[in-house]
């Protein structure tokens, strides 16, 4: 009992010794970018309190849809001096090389639907470039006696023809609960998706942008999260305008979620989407509805401080029109070609893990696998894809909070019905600057 007691002393002492105050790489790396912020205040009386400026510019990294690519906080911040007003106006120059052997895309995205299963030999190798992704964006925080806290946010991209053009990405307004614009979808989860410096990301990643309606309350003592939203839909079908056609869209996408977080950037999620997918059979002249839906669990943890584990599965029909190698291709409603002048839902399925290691808040490296598959329950053409795999591995340097480097080597595999297939493999360059 006596040596019982002696090594539970030492047990204690050293529990006691760690600084209760230790945080993780990731969360350091948090610190310093809320740090590096140039604060220019307006209005009349004294400068707020340390206090207020960090709880305000939180805001600006509160984002439950926030993914791993989109921009930071901006540099250059307009604040009230009573901290009730934040204005904010960033941009982000992300530079993007690239060589693919083996079999290669053909775009700037690294995505397995689009490897050849056959040689090329015009095509073997792959040199390119890449300006996806550079953004200018505004965004402004406030709270007002009558509305509440509110949000206004707005970015575009330089994502459209040949990677240049000057497109739009998110355009909405945050009021308490409510959001209302042109926002990530409920079905999606950004914060469960692994850092890669492939665009594309993962095989089968939800993250379809739409015009929605959507609520979503935070219960702060339990940590649960609910969500609702409505949201204008879009749908790509195997009409051939002889047997059968796509008719206009007229009932809007549900989607939801629930969400438990028990620590700043950790949570589980279960989200679900339904979708209404009309077609008009032109043999017997008649009108029909189809309903594809979709179900999603995703999850982000930091088991050890210096490792954070990310996951998600998702499946059902038609529904990777939201994301994924499926969004490539007409596969919402698909042509049975044992039954002209029909279009049926088709079942899916996709996953994919990856782990992320700090070895200290500016250097970090991680992993990723997925796949996604496609499941008709009828004969389809031999050529079409059956499933896709993607891996990546990666590695990252934040020379400072807004300079960041990186490396990065990705594989994927396109599988045809036919038992063709084949591998893609790329390395890719990546250096970007954010203010």
């Amino acid at each position: 009992m006596k040596n019982i007691d002696t090594v539970l002393g030492l047990l204690l002492s050293v529990m006691a010794s760690i600084p209760a105050f230790a945080t993780s790489p990731v969360e350091e790396r948090h610190d310093a970018l809320v740090n590096d912020h140039k604060i220019v205040f307006f209005g009349g009386g004294q400068d707020p309190e340390t206090d207020s400026i960090r709880n305000l510019i939180e805001n600006f990294y509160y984002d439950q849809f926030r993914s791993f690519q989109d921009p930071e906080a901006p540099y250059f911040l307009f604040m009230s001096r009573d901290s009730q007003l934040a204005m904010g106006i960033g941009g982000l120059v992300r530079m993007r090389g690239y060589f693919d052997w083996g079999g290669t895309t053909g775009t700037p995205g690294f995505s397995p639907y689009f490897i050849p299963v056959k040689r090329d030999e015009l095509n073997r190798q792959r040199f390119g470039t890449s300006p996806a992704g550079t953004a200018l964006f505004f965004r402004v925080i406030g709270r007002n006696r009558r509305l509440g806290n509110y949000q206004l946010y707005i970015e575009a991209n330089f994502n459209g023809y040949q990677t240049r053009d000057f497109h739009l990405k998110k355009a909405y307004a945050v009021v308490n609960d409510w959001t209302i614009g042109y926002a990530s979808s409920t079905f999606g989860d950004g914060a469960a998706v692994p850092p890669t410096i492939d665009a594309s990301g993962p095989t089968m990643k939800m993250d379809g942008t739409n015009v929605l309606v959507r609520y979503m309350h935070h219960f702060k003592k339990s940590g649960m999260y609910v969500a609702a939203s409505v949201e204008t839909p879009d749908m790509t079908v195997q009409d051939d305008g002889t047997t059968t056609a796509a008719r206009s869209l007229f009932i809007p996408n549900f989607a939801a979620m629930v969400q438990y977080e028990w620590a700043t950037g950790q949570h589980v999620r279960l989200s679900g989407i339904a979708r209404f997918l009309p077609y008009r059979d032109l043999i017997t002249g008649r009108n029909h509805q189809e309903v594809g839906y979709g179900v999603q669990f995703s999850t982000v943890f930091r088991p050890v401080d210096p490792l954070t584990v990310y996951g998600t599965v998702n499946g059902g029909k038609s529904y990777s029109n939201f994301g994924g190698d499926f969004l490539l291709g007409k596969y919402d409603l698909v042509a049975d070609p044992a039954e002209p002048g029909r279009l049926k839902t088709v079942p899916g399925w996709g996953y994919f893990v990856g782990l992320q290691y700090n070895f200290c808040p500016q250097i970090f490296m991680s992993a990723t696998f997925g796949q996604g598959r496609y499941l008709p329950s009828f004969t389809v053409d031999g050529t079409d894809y059956k499933y896709g795999l993607y891996g990546a591995v990666n590695l990252f340097w934040d020379v400072t909070p807004r300079i960041r480097f990186g490396g990065e080597f990705n594989f994927g595999k396109r599988q045809d019905f036919n038992g063709e297939n084949g591998w893609g493999r790329r390395a890719g360059l990546l250096a970007q600057f954010s203010f």
